[in-house]
């Protein structure tokens, strides 16, 4: 599944598209394959990113088809589009990649490298735990506002998080309500056990999320836990209240 974000990095805005299920490729894909193609996809015509995004996903297929390559991820930094694979060798990528970008108007440079621990991937192109609850806090967002949710209006928002054990989850309750979170309850399901369900009471922008999320991270983090979303109430005076 291809997902996409953005992140800033020395003051400038990147945007990557990551394919989420990369890792499961990790193993027997130890080199990194890198094309950098000159383009700026925020300044050109709809008929010039159609044929842009053409090209990238043929320089995709053909790849995969004829190295066994595998797409991770694309980032736009300024008027750079980098373009990532991980291969089980380094043989032949840059001479296929020559036959699909020399014919193009397109200025490009390709390299590879061994990175067998994938370290660029989880630096540089997989998003941190922060980024992924975004991420999925947005689609959650999309889905309150198709049922006419009011997102600027503060109201109680449940708040989850699991922890490894009992010991865990009571020392991070201690810390949490002392931070502006209310307990609700204990949660126990097939997923985990040491569940913990919080109040809090705010709009659900995206921004205001975002601060309230990082503070929870962190919380969660020294007690080595993981955060699990959250959900809230519709807030409209004109439909019945529905929870998401």
């Amino acid at each position: 599944m291809r997902e996409k974000f953005n992140r800033i990095e020395d003051a400038q805005e990147v945007n990557i598209e990551v394919y989420l299920d990369a890792k499961e490729y990790k193993e027997l894909n130890p080199w990194i394959f890198s094309v950098f193609i000159k383009y700026d996809t925020y300044s050109e015509s709809d008929g010039g990113l159609d044929n842009f995004f053409e090209t990238k996903e043929s320089l995709i297929i053909t790849l995969e088809y004829e190295t066994k390559a595998k797409y991770v991820g694309n980032r736009l930094v300024g008027d750079w589009s980098e373009i990532y694979f991980y291969a089980p060798n380094s043989k032949n990528l840059d001479v296929i990649t020559a036959k699909i970008l020399k014919p193009t108007a397109y200025i490009y440079e390709s390299n590879v490298a061994k990175d067998k621990d994938w370290e660029f991937f989880e630096h540089n192109i997989f998003p941190t735990d922060l980024e992924l609850s975004l991420m999925q806090s947005i689609k959650i967002i999309e889905l309150l506002e198709e049922e006419g949710d009011n997102i600027l209006i503060p109201r109680e928002v449940e708040h989850y998080a699991s922890f490894e054990t009992l010991s865990q989850k009571d020392r991070f309750i201690d810390k949490v309500t002392h931070a502006g979170f209310k307990f609700k309850d204990d949660i126990s399901i097939e997923e985990f056990d040491n569940g913990v369900a919080l109040i809090k009471e705010h709009n659900v922008t995206i921004d205001e999320l975002h601060k309230i999320i990082s503070k929870l991270m962190l919380l969660i983090k020294e007690e080595c836990g993981e955060y699990e979303l959250w959900s809230t109430i519709i807030q409209d005076s004109n439909i019945t209240e529905n929870k998401l």
